[in-house]
């Protein structure tokens, strides 16, 4: 058996080194930040799903991920810069992706110009490969206090245009058709919404990654749209969902070591699972327990009944 896979079953439950583990600071950060960016990624993920707009995100986080190597390279800070990129591609996506016909080869196209941008800098660097390495699966310890700062002001600042802009939002992702007859401004709200997306996937990328950040803007709200169809109970499931993926996984990975993606997205995916599952119960009972319509009594006194 590969070495590295006897020490991730070995230390999977060694309880005392997660509880050692767990007094140090820098996980103390790291669960900070995991449960601010469970927060904001539970909050927009129904809107994005609803929207169909999982491609986008995804793009979004790479490049994120191009920024966050740019900083890495010229000595910038890493979130600094994957906030950057992240929000550059957003308003990209908005100016030049509004026909929804034209959406996916938009975002296609920028991403595939966003990775070619991150292998570049990537390359350009040769030192810190570590670092290089969690910019694509995440690492714990690379969120500092100042790291911590940024993502709650950031979160504030999703947060609070969030609040602003819901009502509308959900109205013009719902029915976008009745909404722009109602005069909903949907080009403005679309650019906001991309640029919010933007800014919660740079936040996603320092903790999972820019490949998994999926993994929190997208699974935990497809979920909890298996088992409830109103935005409220939706938005709060997400939120728990999410927190649970975020934080569980951060925890599982520390006695192991293993990147923290690897446990956030089988987390995530596992509660997925489950959601679809318990939909797939309650359709099979519902049409069990749907009565059949009464069959209309043939009667000699009534002539069409009897004709037909």
């Amino acid at each position: 058996m590969n070495d590295k896979l006897t020490q991730l079953i070995d230390n999977l439950f060694a309880f005392e080194t997660t509880g050692a583990l767990l007094q140090m600071d820098f996980v103390r950060n790291a669960l900070i930040a995991a449960a601010v960016i469970g927060l904001v990624s539970g909050m927009i993920g129904p809107l994005i799903v609803t929207r169909q707009m999982s491609f986008a995100v995804h793009g979004t986080s790479e490049l994120s991920m191009a920024g966050a190597a740019f900083g890495l390279l010229f000595g910038i800070d890493v979130g600094v810069g994957g906030l950057v990129g992240a929000v550059v591609a957003a308003v990209a996506f908005g100016l030049l992706g509004t026909r929804i016909r034209e959406r996916d080869s938009v975002i296609g196209a920028i991403l595939a110009f966003g990775l070619g941008l991150s292998v570049l800098f990537i390359w350009l660097n040769p030192d810190r490969t570590s670092n290089k390495f969690s910019l694509l699966v995440g690492q714990v310890v690379s969120v500092d206090t100042a790291g911590i700062s940024l993502l709650v002001w950031s979160a504030v600042v999703v947060l609070a245009v969030l609040a602003i802009v819901y009502r509308p939002l959900w109205f013009a992702s719902v029915d976008p058709d009745v909404a722009a007859a109602r005069g909903v401004p949907m080009r403005m709200l679309s650019m906001v919404f991309a640029v919010l997306i933007g800014i919660t996937a740079a936040m996603g990328v320092q903790i999972v990654g820019a490949l998994l950040v999926l993994s929190l803007l997208i699974t935990p709200a497809a979920a909890a749209a298996r088992i409830t169809s109103s935005p409220l109970r939706a938005t709060v499931l997400s939120v728990v969902f999410a927190e649970i993926s975020v934080v569980g996984g951060i925890i599982l990975s520390l006695a192991p070591g293993v990147p923290v993606s690897v446990f956030v997205t089988t987390i995530s995916f596992a509660i997925y699972v489950v959601c679809r599952s318990v939909a797939a119960v309650r359709g099979r009972r519902a049409r069990m327990h749907r009565r059949p319509e009464p069959a209309t009594p043939l009667s000699a006194e009534d002539p069409e009944s009897v004709r037909a």
